[in-house]
């Protein structure tokens, strides 16, 4: 029985998919299998899989019997030998020691439920600036704290970096859901918000390409609206359960796009006492019955609650500074969201 078990759903990836398949042939452990499974392809992939497969016993392919990438990785796992999955994308390629580093720290680690690891981002930094940056923000969270603390911003971990405990799977935590909204995250929110640690290696063990057909360019369950739904769900239970509801929520950011977002939060029944925004226009003044007040406005004594839905980067990081110098904690008394 192998350890590892590398999940790979392909659609159409005929032109990349041999060196994905090869990057985990090349793996410095030869501990693994491989389940490849089609998710209805109309190009050469499943007679490329084929080919492989003449040459290796450890990769076997599957047709995924109801469409969709969720379903096709909840039947590849339900079929898997392996007490690890390993992710894998049909156009990356991981490093020769991926798979052996990161078994090795789950069996180090009992505690651990996931583990990710750094990766490279090699599309075009000037075109796709956007996914560049996600890509450098998720690789400076490297502990749980950190992980934990930014559960919230965008998913933590690129989707094909993960290796988890296939228990988590079996268990009444797991597996992938399907709906409107990102699969992997929805998985990782629901696992965090039910005790389940995870950690991020410091080294690079994956290539990340960035093709126009990637799934999270062009499927409407990975758009912008689709994320900030599913958070707000997580997020209202966070604050539902491990926090005191009673206390007062303030926004940070009154913007008609952060304003957009909280219509998740007020779907998911949590209402708030105002908005917090530096712009001197929008301060002391109200929207919808909400005032706006500027951040050395805030009433300190009531222990507000706060929820930065300010998108910016660097913004984000400034409205942390602030919450900090006035004594708030991340996680009790703010979190970050956007």
């Amino acid at each position: 029985m192998s350890t590892v078990t590398v999940i790979l759903p392909i659609k159409n990836a005929a032109h990349t998919l041999a060196r994905a398949v090869q990057s985990i042939q090349g793996q410095a452990s030869a501990d693994w299998e491989m389940i490849a499974v089609d998710d209805g392809s109309s190009d050469r992939s499943v007679e490329l899989m084929k080919e492989f497969i003449k040459g290796d016993p450890r990769i076997q392919l599957k047709i995924n019997p109801t469409p969709g990438i969720a379903n096709a990785l909840n039947y590849g796992i339900a079929q898997a030998n392996g007490k690890y999955i390993a992710r894998m994308d049909a156009d990356d390629v991981s490093h020769p020691n991926r798979l052996e580093k990161q078994s090795s720290y789950l069996d180090n680690f009992r505690h651990i439920g996931l583990v990710a690891s750094r990766i490279n981002f090699l599309g075009d930094r000037e075109i796709h600036q956007g996914y560049a940056a996600y890509i450098d923000w998720t690789n400076e969270l490297l502990n749980w704290n950190d992980i934990r603390a930014n559960r919230f911003v965008e998913s933590p971990f690129a989707h094909p970096s993960v290796m988890f405990r296939k228990r988590l799977v079996e268990s009444n935590l797991g597996p992938y859901r399907s709906g409107d909204f990102p699969e992997d995250y929805e998985l990782w929110l629901r696992w965090m918000s039910n005790g389940v640690k995870m950690a991020k290696l410091p080294d690079y063990l994956l290539d990340w390409y960035d093709p126009p057909e990637r799934l999270s360019r062009n499927d409407p369950r990975y758009s912008p609206q689709a994320f900030y739904k599913i958070k707000a769900k997580y997020l209202a239970r966070w604050l539902k359960s491990e926090t005191d509801i009673e206390r007062p929520i303030w926004i940070w950011g009154a913007g008609r796009i952060t304003r957009s977002r909280t219509r998740f939060l007020l779907e998911q029944g949590i209402t708030f006492a105002g908005y917090i925004d530096i712009d001197p226009r929008k301060t002391g003044t109200q929207v919808q019955g909400i005032p706006i007040v500027m951040p050395d406005d805030l009433d300190l004594k009531s222990k507000p609650i706060v929820i930065s839905y300010v998108g910016n980067r660097g913004a984000r990081e400034d409205i942390k500074k602030n919450l900090i110098e006035k004594g708030l904690k991340e996680e009790l008394d703010f979190i970050l969201a956007a």
